[in-house]
């Protein structure tokens, strides 16, 4: 959770090198970068809403659904942590009670939600790569270093450190998401 302007600009900048933004570029293109506007938006919006500043968090809220509508995308606040990256805009749907560790792909098609009328939602740790259309579903774990297929059913918790893919998913490789993911936390320790 970010509650500090400290804390802001740290999780930016792990979202902006996630992304794969050029370092000199300071803010987003109009009309190229609707997915770096989208977490922008998404990360002040966070920062507002537990600072409790009402205002600003409810037009910056206004601003990311207007956003998320154009882009078909929506994202609560205070649901991923650092080092977001959405490759690819296009209905992507993630539950406000869902957890996301650092360090996250998520491509376009993506569900990431609850069932059967139950508030709780898949907790997903750091390191973790979901393929297009995959679908993650109910109360699960989904541990960390974990590479999802693209059009997977998620609806078991899944251990560390490996790939899983199918309907419903199970493991078909025990080589983690380590390439498909930019480790944008540890860079930016680093710096």
């Amino acid at each position: 959770m970010i509650s500090s302007k400290k804390e802001l600009k740290y999780f930016l900048l792990c979202d902006k090198i996630a992304l794969k933004i050029n370092k000199k570029q300071k803010f987003p293109i109009p009309l190229v970068n609707n997915i770096w506007k989208y977490e922008i938006l998404l990360r002040k919006c966070e920062y507002h809403k537990n600072t409790k500043h009402k205002f600003r968090y409810l037009l910056y809220k206004l601003r990311l659904l207007k956003l998320g509508e154009k882009l078909t995308i929506k994202i609560d606040p205070n649901v991923f942590g650092p080092g977001l990256s959405i490759a690819h805009y296009g209905s992507i749907i993630v539950n406000p009670n869902s957890k996301v560790g650092n360090n996250c792909r998520i491509h376009e098609g993506v569900t990431i939600g609850a069932t059967n009328g139950s508030s709780k939602a898949p907790q997903i740790g750091d390191n973790c790569f979901i393929g297009s259309g995959a679908k993650i579903i109910g109360d699960i774990k989904i541990g960390n270093n974990v590479a999802i297929g693209a059009g997977a059913v998620v609806v078991k918790d899944i251990d560390d450190n490996v790939t899983v893919g199918g309907v419903p998913a199970k493991v078909i490789s025990h080589n983690n998401s380590a390439n498909n993911i930019v480790n944008a936390v540890e860079m930016v320790s680093n710096l």
